[in-house]
């Protein structure tokens, strides 16, 4: 079997092999070289040209380091076996079809990333059906097209004709998180998507790396050298987790990632960007709605170079032309991270009184938990070894930091820039 090596900027080298090589180099992999990884947030970091090709080949790198850090422990290999019957071949098949998996989680992406892939009705991802009323996800998209145009380069190559026999099906399964096709091998779904995955893990580090900031920096090595396994004491479930003694890295991740949510992602003019690429995809595009996995084909011609030129040949329509001439909107409110009662009270008389003036505006509501204390079976686990038995307890159980954070609910009101004097004349009183 052929070894191929890429350097990267996080890692070193990445290493794939020739099946990987093939998946690397079909077109709809190759798509992925023109969605960048943060959408416009080049236009307040100018080094944020990084895109989901190189995200994508970093995460199967590091889901397989932190793979093979789980299974070079002989008491993680025993439970393993105990537990799931596991052999050498079982966990080297699970080995590539972790790889695979970290490799495609991103594929199903629209036009600049998370920028266009909206969670509201209001956004460009159309909406799931009647019933449920809620927008695609670009894992949607990404099982679409793995089970859909992917499936034979996937299936059929002779690598994994002759060793794995690894279905399209049972790759999608795994990023979706679907047991039916996985059963109790579903757990490895924590390395590619959980609080403690891989996707997260690269996005923190290589972010920081071409925007230029220190936020998203951790100890890797010591993530790496504390990962373990360990049996919930009630359900007997197997949890991927970190070691008791190491579980402060753990803590640094989810610091690492407000901050960066805080700093970066939720930066206001990021956020002003965000509204208007939005806005000008939905004018440009069939319906406004980008469209569903079921038409996948029509989905996969669009990417960022496409939307950039229908951008420039729309050039008079108002958010395009803000996009163009970088003449964003402009804030002129907003509250903290996590507003009070009177913040948002204040927000209200803001937006009354513009409303009073015919002075338009756009309300931001920044909403996220960066970790989700609310769901203790979602936690990272610190696992703790006990009479020869290593029994799991939520992350927030033992540092003070997490069990104190709350997601951001700030809110924002931004005005067109041409309303920007008239608005601060209105709200002088406010202050």
């Amino acid at each position: 079997m052929n070894i191929y090596e890429i350097r990267d900027p996080i890692y070193g080298f990445i290493t794939f092999n020739e099946w990987e090589e093939e998946i690397i180099d079909h077109p709809i992999f190759q798509r992925l070289r023109n969605i960048r990884q943060l959408g416009l947030t080049s236009m307040v970091y100018p080094g944020a040209m990084h895109t989901r090709f190189e995200h994508s080949l970093g995460t199967m790198h590091l889901a397989t380091k932190m793979y093979d850090a789980i299974i070079e422990k002989e008491d993680n290999r025993e439970i393993l076996k105990n537990k799931y019957n596991y052999n050498d071949t079982g966990l080297k098949r699970d080995r590539q079809l972790i790889r695979l998996a970290a490799l495609l989680h991103d594929v199903g992406h629209p036009p600049f990333s998370h920028s266009a892939d909206s969670d509201d009705s209001d956004g460009i991802m159309p909406l799931k059906n009647n019933k449920t009323g809620e927008p695609f996800t670009h894992e949607d998209y990404s099982a679409a097209i793995i089970k859909g145009p992917l499936k034979d380069v996937i299936e059929k190559h002779k690598i994994n004709e002759t060793n794995y026999k690894i279905e399209a099906e049972e790759v999608a399964a795994l990023i979706k998180g679907d047991p039916t096709k996985l059963g109790e091998r579903i757990f490895w779904k924590i390395l590619i998507s959980s609080q403690l995955d891989a996707d997260r893990g690269d996005y923190l580090m290589r972010d920081s790396h071409h925007i230029g900031v220190k936020y998203g920096i951790y100890d890797l090595p010591r993530l790496l050298n504390t990962l373990t396994l360990g049996e919930d004491q009630e359900t007997k479930d197997i949890h991927l987790g970190i070691d008791e003694d190491g579980w402060h890295v753990a803590e640094s991740i989810v610091i690492a990632r407000y901050q960066m949510f805080t700093q970066v992602y939720f930066h206001r003019t990021r956020r002003a960007y965000d509204y208007h690429l939005k806005e000008a995809i939905k004018s440009i595009i069939e319906d406004g709605k980008l469209p569903p996995p079921t038409e996948i084909e029509r989905f996969l011609e669009l990417d960022d170079s496409i939307i950039l030129n229908r951008i420039k040949e729309n050039h008079e329509e108002y958010h395009c032309r803000a996009i163009l001439k970088r003449n964003h909107i402009r804030k002129v409110y907003e509250t903290p991270e996590t507003p009070t009662k009177e913040d948002e009270e204040k927000g209200e008389r803001i937006k009354e009184k513009l409303a009073k003036n015919k002075i338009k505006f756009y309300e931001d509501r920044a909403k996220k938990s960066w970790y989700k204390l609310e769901e203790s079976d979602k936690e990272i686990m610190i696992i703790k070894k006990k009479k020869g038995k290593k029994k799991v307890r939520p992350l927030s159980h033992l540092s003070h930091i997490v069990n104190n954070m709350r997601e951001i609910r700030q809110i924002r009101i931004y005005v067109n820039p041409e309303d920007r004097e008239k608005a601060k004349e209105v709200l002088k009183n406010e202050g």
